[in-house]
């Protein structure tokens, strides 16, 4: 306690001899490690402005902060520092699952309490960690300020370069995040989402995202001359950004910022700026390695609706639990199920039962028959961006579900808006997935949500929240028109996508030979396939292909003991869109599992063990490229070996075209 009180004194006494030495009342804050600095200020017509830089490389050149209102004066100017704060934090928290046992908040903060010529009063609140910026806006309660529309938000990330940015463009097909991410200069994109990841000119990746957004719009990137970007909120149908009340805070804007690409992988800074759990007893939240009546679906051997080829009958639900019950895994996810599917459902999803099964699909049996087979039965909700409808019956639905013993729901909402006129990533988007997270946790559901809004961290706060979607998974792969995930997005989401938090993927396609109307393919090698289980972080991880193609395949014993948590994480040599190799560690024992990609080109790696326990030997089970893999040509080839290895060895690692490696360590007692 007297170290952390002496740090504290001794931050709070250098902040206040800057503050009064400063003739521009120039403010600054550095991180713990002192590598990353946030500069603060006033312009001269009393405009909020910062700057961020790393090791004294600048990050972010100076940018405006603040917002507009409709129908009252815009907050922008005119403002005055009425007093400032100081404050630190050291503290470590344990995650129920996650990419790391253990997480440091470790953080040095700031508070501007600001005044406008109105009497208008908002704080504006930075936290600078090792690993980057977050900062947020709070409005207090006040006299002079109540509801409000926010109109705009000025915020600006203006950078000292023309860099090359990997981004997706906003509402472009669909509103579901689901395109290639494409590595531009700044200056040739328009509007784009966040997380956007920029490779800088002065050796530095950066990160630009959002945290705990909640009740509030999501913040997209609008493209401005000079290098800079603004947040671009996305709006309600009727134009308004956000619906607000004072008091009131926004979402933290994050700068995460790494000397190579996997420091942006492993930062902690989005996790540490959300709440702790709201839910108390967590004892029931767990990960599932599954196996679902999916894949067949999207392949047009079963459908979803009624008739012939129904899948999600009692007698194939049946066989999936066997085989999952058979093969350690312990979730079957049942698309299909319930009331609704039958002809255009696409266009109106009121036809949707959430407590009624089809005649052929018998749910009191069925969820008797996964308890007695020690496995779970996953639910589904296909809503067609129905919301309200869905929200009408929510209790009854996760009421029912809970009856029966399914603990996890993936929910889904393909249709460009919600209810036929909003975006999935607007306030009212916002809202109502908080509202299926909320109601699923007083039910004991987990939630694995498709079609979403970007994660931002809320995991934390709502540990039932596991996963979702929110790019482009395997489901391409059956019926994409452009023929499929290429090989050079598995190794872009990890820097990319992936900084939003945990992906439902559905890795695990060992059949490359499918026919489908559209000619889509899995364009990786089977090893590839195999490595996604670590390289593509959920808690909720899928067998995706369909249970007779793992018949007789020695591969698959590898999905069926990789974990889907994790204690520890470190990514090793990557090159976004490239290659990349990430090593994780058992989240209760002392495995390691090493997952190596590649895009379309070949390449030979050699992968350093230091990361394993120095004085002791490990059995290396690798499950590699084999003689011929091609994605193209030849998927199929795995050569499995086993050889002993310690912290001093290094591998040599071939990957195909296209191709992976899988290795599981295990220590040598």
């Amino acid at each position: 306690m007297k170290n952390n009180l002496y740090r504290f004194c001794l931050i709070a006494l250098a902040s206040i001899l800057l503050i009064s030495c400063s003739a521009k009342k120039t403010y600054i804050v550095k991180s713990p490690g002192q590598n990353n600095e946030l500069i603060f200020n006033l312009t001269q017509s009393g405009q909020p402005q910062y700057r961020f830089s790393s090791n004294g490389k600048s990050v972010i050149e100076p940018s405006l902060l603040g917002f507009e209102f409709e129908g009252i004066r815009k907050m922008t100017e005119g403002f005055e520092v009425v007093a400032t704060e100081i404050n630190t934090a050291d503290t470590v928290w344990e995650q129920p699952w996650g990419e790391f046992k253990k997480i440091r908040d470790h953080h040095n903060e700031l508070i501007i309490h600001l005044k406008d010529g109105e009497g208008r009063l908002v704080d504006i609140i930075f936290r600078v960690f090792d690993d980057g910026l977050g900062f947020r806006y709070s409005f207090p309660k006040q006299p002079n300020l109540d509801k409000v529309k926010i109109s705009n938000e000025i915020t600006q990330f203006t950078f000292p370069f023309d860099n090359d940015v990997w981004s997706i463009p906003v509402h472009s097909d669909n509103s579901y995040y689901e395109s290639f991410y494409k590595k531009t200069p700044m200056s040739q994109t328009d509007t784009i989402n966040t997380p956007a990841t920029f490779e800088t000119k002065n050796n530095l990746f950066v990160a630009i995202h959002e945290a705990n957004l909640t009740d509030f719009a999501s913040m997209t990137l609008l493209k401005l001359p000079n290098n800079q970007y603004k947040s671009e909120l996305v709006p309600w149908a009727d134009g308004v950004k956000v619906y607000a009340q004072a008091p009131f805070n926004t979402p933290w804007r994050t700068v995460i910022v790494g000397k190579t690409p996997g420091d942006l992988v492993t930062s902690t800074l989005m996790l540490n700026l959300n709440e702790p759990s709201k839910i108390k007893d967590i004892s029931w939240i767990a990960p599932s390695k599954y196996i679902g009546i999916w894949w067949g679906m999207h392949l047009e051997k079963y459908t979803w609706g009624q008739g012939d080829k129904h899948g999600a009958t009692t007698k194939n639900t049946k066989e999936y639990l066997d085989f999952a019950a058979d093969n350690g895994l312990d979730g079957v996810l049942v698309e299909g199920w319930n009331q609704g599917w039958d002809g255009d459902w696409t266009a109106d999803g009121t036809a949707f039962s959430f407590v009624k099964p089809y005649p052929d699909f018998d749910l009191d049996e069925i969820s008797k028959y996964a308890a007695m087979k020690n496995v779970r039965l996953i639910g589904h909700h296909e809503t067609a961006g129905a919301a309200k409808h869905y929200e009408s019956q929510l209790d009854d639905a996760f009421k029912l579900y809970n009856k029966m013993g399914v603990n996890t729901v993936k929910t889904g909402y393909v249709n460009k808006y919600l209810d036929k006129k909003e975006w999935h990533d607007s306030q009212y988007g916002v809202r109502h997935y908080r509202r299926v997270i909320e109601t699923a946790a007083k039910y004991h559901i987990m939630i694995d949500n498709h079609e979403p809004v970007k994660g931002t961290g809320l995991q934390r706060t709502y540990p039932n929240f596991m996963t979702q979607e929110g790019g482009r998974g395997q489901e391409y792969n059956a019926w994409s028109a452009d023929g499929g995930n290429t090989p050079a997005h598995t190794v872009t989401l990890p820097f990319t996508r992936m900084l939003s938090g945990p992906m439902d993927y559905t890795p695990g396609n060992f059949d490359f030979d499918y026919k489908t109307a559209a000619g889509a393919k899995v364009l990786t090698t089977l090893a590839h396939q195999l490595a996604l289980y670590v390289v593509l972080f959920s808690p909720l991880q899928m067998a995706s292909d369909l249970p007779e193609n793992y018949v007789g395949k020695p591969e698959f014993k590898f999905i069926k003991e990789v974990p889907c948590i994790w204690s520890d994480t470190k990514v090793l040599d990557s090159k976004i869109g490239e290659y990349t190799t990430i090593v994780r560690k058992d989240w209760n024992g002392q495995n390691w599992y090493l997952g190596s990609i590649t895009n379309q080109e070949a390449r030979k790696l050699k992968v350093s063990l230091s990361f394993l326990d120095s004085g002791k030997s490990y059995k290396a089970e690798v499950y590699a490229d084999g003689d011929g893999a091609d994605y193209k040509t030849n998927p199929y080839p795995v050569s499995m070996s086993s050889k002993t290895v310690n912290s001093t060895t290094i591998l040599d690692i071939n990957l195909a075209t296209g191709g992976g490696t899988a290795i599981k360590f295990t220590p040598i007692p």
